[in-house]
């Protein structure tokens, strides 16, 4: 498509990303940009990342930029840096013919774990996962190249693979979540050919790294579309994989608590995305397991014998291990995420003038989101511990000082009637007269 036949300009292109391109050109190289970059434009969205590829090796492009820092085992990366912008260049892959192990590498499921294969642009845009990714921006002279009917799939609303689905889901099992995150962000429809194979192929993502695993998810639901993709998730069988301890529950009672609360908390990120408020994974985790958390103390307060609180401390580590077989939270927020935990458990105990110092903690505010949500899914006695806190929460200083002493005089009474008449010992009984 020339130029003159498609709206994109290069003002709409990052400055950076349109040095790079530029400077690959000057020095002899082709060079597109490629992927989301291009068919975001087309869509009238504002692309997030800018994306490049070029005919040059990895080595070439680092002597070009003295910017410029090699990523990747599997398949190796240039990433350009200028100051927190990052400009992924990427070199035009090939085929897997004759290649060495050192170069291409499959495992016995056909997943690549390595793939250094250079090639042309026709062959990299057979390498590309959809069509509608298969777009290039050319710099020389401001083409658009379409592969596999990418424009055509544009307007059609349709996500569809280049190649064979199941080879290609094999080949990368995280193109299954893809394709549900492409089908919810873009507002589009996954062709049956290509969602038919993910229920019986989704038992791969158990195989990628938990590294890897974390990035995806942040994807899926920091983005402002957590509660479809849940919901698409859950319909494809691809949460299972992710969240095992999560989908135990969902299975067991599916209208559960544990359901409502994952409602409640998909919606709840989306509207604060929505409005530009930060959405942490410290709390995203915290929400999310909460439930699995309750049942592994209850496991253990029933075989140990120990307290519910120190059950619920015992707990948190085997929770948080367990997700991270196949989810690597990093230790700065699975960290906080224990401490909302615990949190938790002082809310009951802390009414009253305690309340003064507890909303001081510096994590009080993201387990107080926690109980509103919690309170909605369970609702009862919780609902009630929930909305005391609201009105103490949201009080001025005044109203905070009505609040906690009607509840610690409320305290002192049900205490005094509980109370029994102790009778006199011996030594404070009265002296008979002698």
């Amino acid at each position: 498509m020339p130029r003159n036949a498609h709206a994109i300009s290069r003002r709409q292109i990052s400055e950076n990303a349109i040095k790079v391109l530029y400077r690959l050109h000057k020095s002899g190289f082709k060079a597109y940009l490629v992927g989301g970059g291009v068919r975001d434009i087309l869509l009238g969205l504002q692309p997030k990342d800018f994306d490049v590829v070029t005919n040059a090796t990895p080595e070439e492009i680092k002597r070009l930029f003295r910017n410029c820092r090699l990523v990747g085992r599997r398949f190796r990366l240039a990433h350009i840096v200028f100051g927190r912008d990052v400009i992924e260049v990427a070199t035009l892959r090939g085929h897997h013919v004759d290649s060495g192990e050192k170069i291409s590498k499959t495992n016995e499921s056909g997943r690549l774990l390595r793939d250094n294969v250079y090639g042309s642009i026709d062959e990299d845009a057979e390498r590309r996962d959809f069509t509608v990714n298969a777009l290039y921006y050319d710099i020389s002279d401001f083409s658009i190249h379409s592969y596999g009917g990418g424009l055509q799939d544009l307007e059609s609303r349709t996500i569809r693979l280049i190649g064979d689905p199941e080879t290609r889901y094999r080949e990368d099992p995280v193109r299954m979540l893809r394709a549900v995150r492409f089908a919810t962000k873009l507002g589009m429809s996954i062709e049956p050919k290509a969602a038919e194979p993910i229920q019986g192929l989704a038992h791969l993502l158990k195989d990628i790294p938990a590294a890897r695993m974390y990035e995806e998810v942040l994807k899926l639901f920091f983005a402002g579309k957590a509660l479809e993709n849940y919901h698409m998730m859950r319909e494809f069988g691809l949460f299972e994989p992710l969240f095992p301890q999560l989908e135990a529950l969902l299975k067991e009672y599916p209208n559960g608590e544990t359901a409502k609360l994952l409602q409640e908390m998909m919606a709840n990120t989306d509207e604060r995305v929505a409005q530009d408020k930060p959405v942490t994974p410290a709390f995203f985790y915290a929400a999310l397991l909460w439930y699995p958390l309750s049942q592994r103390a209850d496991d253990i307060a029933l075989e140990s014998g120990l307290s519910s609180y120190d059950a619920y401390n015992a707990a948190m580590g085997d929770v948080m291990e367990q997700q991270c077989r196949t989810i690597s939270v990093p230790r700065r927020f699975s960290t906080i995420t224990k401490d909302i935990w615990q949190l938790q458990l002082r809310f009951e105990r802390n009414r009253g003038t305690k309340a003064f110092r507890f909303i001081e903690h510096p994590k009080f505010r993201a387990a107080y989101d926690l109980l509103l949500l919690r309170a909605h899914a369970e609702g009862g006695a919780l609902a009630k511990s929930a909305a005391w806190w609201k009105s103490f929460v949201e009080g001025n200083e005044d109203q905070r000082n009505v609040i906690s002493r009607s509840t610690n005089k409320g305290s002192r009474n049900r205490s005094s009637n509980q109370r029994r008449r102790r009778k006199p010992s011996a030594k404070s009984a009265p002296k008979s007269a002698e």
